[in-house]
């Protein structure tokens, strides 16, 4: 085992000895007691300079971590269930990468539900898994569920307090006032194995990682810990912004996790800032607030009647325009952070509409299965920020991806905003061979593969990701798009196969009324918060091409069929979050996805083999397709959800 790269002696605090000690004490380099990956490098984040040092050593010496990253993984974990299957208790990374599969969700599906149900955790994971984390993608459609450790919270600590320095290197001062961060925790439920299986973010909150932080000068919240854990969505949305307004003065950076998230909270406040303004000219909390953990905080907050405050915040909130209004009532900040790439790169517009010219930061790129990387330039532009991936948080490999036309890259636009018919080539079937971190070339497309310390292996994350550069020796990432989604709000990923199965069933309804579909197509409408599906469907009468008369009761059940239809995770989100809004069925005239079309021609598609996009991205087509709009119609009930 090689001694670790990083020159430690150049950080104030050396690096903490490991969760999980190596075998053979003397493979550590004498006077330099860190080793990688085992251990996480620690440090104050009060320190930004110790923290740059280590970023700097991580990205100058990544073949030799993600070497320790592998190696530490197979050791670990060998004799797994899962793993000795493949490598015949051989240590080999060559052996590894021979051998063990490249591999998707449905493939270690059954491995995870037996853990849920009460098989050991040594089936994929040498460390006790101590809770299942439910991503947004769907199996079945339910959430799939990730495997997590008790270590892999310390890695995701270590990660989070790395963001600190880089948001330090750009802006000044953060260390004198607060973050009004909105944040929020998910439904959770009980798996049979007694493990609870609950999105990432909302285990890292509940954790002690999070509730016992120590203090961080650089980040300290304006929404005290009991805000943010009450289970209660619209009591911690109220609470959280109401201790945000009371504390206008102290805050420096506002934000949310996802921008889809930041806009609901500013939608909220146009709906309820009269009330949030009479709790502050009267220093008492509302008495819907039935938390008992927010009410104690938040009146603490409060403190008193702040008349002159509320003065001023209903002066803000009473113009005719919103447009502004985060920098009127915030003053002082200096950003919005929130996830703009990706999906949430739709977003961007209605977001700098409300934020008064302020930086949209985009700091940092995860997923339920690892957190893969940090925006190192954080103030540079939505569609030109790119995530460098931290090399001792997994193994890293990329499958190429080929695109369907010679010149490809020109239908890819920034970050999740993706043209229709440029869905990469699928790699499902084909023999392709993966490429390690140090050896992606600039300007090329991969899907991000992951090895993790938690027992994925070789697993296919989904995304789609360009090199746009490097930071000393670790690659710099632009998210392109997910593997096969065509329609997203919030943290809903619907892929065509999803959509095509929820529009089969509800046209079956007017199909008994002598009612054909002949063609359909979406796209996410983020006009009005929360945005919402729109489907466009042209149909016509059975036996003749007369445009049929529609029955508003049927067309809604059609709209209510395709949402029940839809995955637990877009179900959650409308039903309970809130995050989207009602389905809506546009039903366009005759001849309309012909002069779609002839758009997608015009603009480069071959005629011999165009097919019909099922999600539409392009403002062009979009108004092609409103311009020959004749009926509306939309959901009228929420689709059933359940924790499951």
């Amino acid at each position: 085992m090689r001694a670790c790269p990083i020159s430690c002696t150049a950080v104030k605090q050396q690096f903490s000895t490991c969760s999980r000690k190596p075998k053979d004490v003397n493979q550590m380099t004498r006077g330099n007691p860190c080793q990688l990956p085992g251990m996480l490098p620690n440090y104050d984040p009060n320190d930004s300079e110790a923290g740059m040092k280590i970023l700097e050593d991580l990205t100058e010496n990544v073949e030799q971590i993600q070497q320790r990253v592998l190696e530490e993984i197979i050791t670990r974990n060998a004799r797994t269930d899962y793993l000795k299957g493949f490598l015949d208790g051989q240590f080999d990374k060559q052996v590894f990468k021979k051998t063990v599969p490249v591999v998707n969700y449905e493939d270690i599906k059954p491995y995870i539900e037996r853990i849920a149900n009460g098989d050991s955790s040594n089936i994929i994971s040498a460390e006790p898994i101590i809770e299942l984390l439910t991503s947004s993608g769907t199996s079945g459609g339910q959430p799939k569920m990730m495997p997590s450790t008790a270590e892999d919270l310390h890695r995701k600590t270590f990660f989070y307090n790395l963001l600190v320095p880089v948001m330090n290197k750009y802006v000044d001062g953060l260390d004198e006032g607060k973050a009004m961060y909105l944040l929020f925790v998910k439904p959770e439920t009980k798996t049979p194995s007694g493990l609870m299986a609950r999105p990432v973010l909302t285990s890292y909150y509940k954790s002690n990682n999070f509730k016992n932080r120590p203090f961080n000068r650089f980040n300290v919240y304006t929404s005290p810990d009991e805000t943010i854990l009450c289970s209660d969505s619209k009591q911690s949305m109220y609470c959280q912004l109401l201790c945000g307004l009371v504390q206008r003065q102290e805050v420096l950076r506002v934000g949310a996790v996802f921008a889809s998230a930041f806009l609901r909270a500013i939608k909220f406040l146009e709906h309820n800032w009269k009330e949030l303004c009479s709790n502050i000219r009267t220093g008492h909390v509302s008495d819907w607030i039935t938390d008992p953990g927010c009410r104690k905080v938040v009146s603490l907050v409060l403190n008193k009647p702040k008349p002159e405050l509320a003065d001023l915040i209903e002066h803000e909130c009473n113009s005719k325009s919103w447009e502004g209004i985060i920098k009127k009532l915030w003053p002082r900040t200096k950003y919005i952070e929130v996830i703009v790439t990706g999906s949430m790169a739709q977003y961007v517009s209605t977001l700098e509409y409300y934020s008064g010219g302020l930086p949209l930061v985009s700091t940092m790129y995860a997923s339920s299965e690892c957190y893969f990387g940090i925006n190192f330039k954080p103030l540079s532009k939505p569609w030109d920020v790119s995530y460098t991936l931290i090399p001792n948080m997994a193994y890293f490999e990329f499958l190429p991806v080929k695109k369907k036309n010679e010149d490809g890259a020109q239908y890819v636009q920034c970050n999740g905003v993706c043209k229709e018919n440029c869905m990469e080539k699928e790699t499902e079937k084909e023999d392709v061979e993966t490429v390690e971190l140090v050896d992606v070339k600039l300007g090329q497309y991969y899907e991000l593969v992951v090895t993790t310390f938690t027992g994925l292996y070789r697993y296919r994350v989904g995304d789609i990701l360009m090199v746009t550069g490097f930071h000393n020796k670790a690659p710099q990432f632009r998210f392109v798009h997910r593997r096969n989604v065509v329609l997203s709000i919030d943290t809903d990923k619907t892929s065509e196969e999803d959509l095509l199965k929820a529009v089969t069933k509800a046209k079956v309804i007017v199909e008994s009324l002598g009612i054909l579909l002949i063609e359909y197509t979406s796209y996410a409408d983020t006009s009005s918060i929360p945005g919402h599906y729109v489907l466009f469907w042209e149909i016509t009468s059975k036996g003749n091409n007369h445009l049929p008369v529609l029955d508003h009761k049927i067309m809604e059940q059609c709209c209510s069929t395709v949402e029940e239809s839809l995955d637990s995770v877009y179900r959650r989100c409308r039903r309970k979050d809130n995050s989207i809004g009602p389905l809506e069925i546009r039903v366009v005239q005759h001849g309309t996805f012909d002069a779609l079309m002839d758009f997608c021609v015009s603009q480069g598609s071959s005629v011999n083999q165009y097919k019909t996009p099922r999600c539409i991205k392009s403002g062009e087509a979009i108004n092609i397709l409103d311009s020959r709009v004749v009926a509306r119609f939309f959901s009228q009930k929420a689709p059933f959800w359940e924790p499951v």
